[in-house]
């Protein structure tokens, strides 16, 4: 349950951020909740789109997952489908060609920066380039004061919360902190940070006045 001061102050922080994404060719939206979200969300997809999405609690916690495979006028690239090792590297080769991504951000600067640290590379790839568009679905949980509050957002909260979903075999999952680690199931391969977009109106975060994702 979200107090009604808590709800304006992230009304008051979202404002800011929008405000510095705007100075970085970026896109900014603020809705109060998961429903709303959603329908902006909706409202960024063309008919006839091809539709991709990266690995995202924040999609699925949102409804926004939902609603992508309830539309019945777009291709959606649903790797989850695929059944052998070559239909899901096809799926994510596919998705760098897709009209619309969907992923969200692991932290998100006051200043309007994009923190994101991934063990493939496909997520933060496709957010580099390739899709025409990009949206992204940010819990209000993952607004940080800077670059190394955000990476260490990752390392610390994110990274072991999923290690435990995933059950991956490193250390992080096991001690709920970072140990900097080389295991084999190393979720922490790349670190990409979005100081701007280079390409108008491609990237939008739409921030959510809820807590979303790890």
């Amino acid at each position: 349950m979200v107090s009604e001061a808590v709800k304006k102050n992230y009304e008051n922080q979202a404002n800011t951020v929008i405000k510095a994404l705007e100075k970085r060719n970026i896109k900014g939206y603020y809705c109060t909740d998961c429903e709303a979200a959603v329908k902006q969300a909706e409202a960024l997809i063309p008919e006839h789109a091809t539709v991709a999405f990266g690995g995202s609690m924040s999609v699925v916690e949102s409804g926004t997952m939902d609603m992508l495979k309830q539309r019945k006028d777009i291709h959606l690239i649903d790797r989850s489908l695929a059944k052998t090792p070559e239909e899901i590297k096809k799926a994510y080769r596919d998705a760098f060609s897709s009209d619309v991504y969907f992923m969200s951000t692991n932290a998100i600067t006051l200043d309007g920066e994009l923190i994101n640290i991934d063990g493939n590379g496909n997520r933060v790839a496709a957010l580099i380039y390739g899709p025409d568009k990009i949206v992204m679905i940010v819990g209000m949980n993952k607004l940080v004061s800077s670059v190394e509050d955000g990476i260490n957002r990752v390392s610390d909260i994110a990274a072991p919360a999923n290690g435990v979903r995933l059950k991956r075999k490193t250390p992080c999952a096991t001690t709920g902190r970072c140990q900097d680690c080389f295991s084999p199931d190393c979720m922490c391969s790349h670190t990409v940070i979005t100081r701007r977009c280079s390409t108008p109106d491609r990237i939008h975060v739409i921030l959510v006045g809820e807590p979303l994702g790890y």
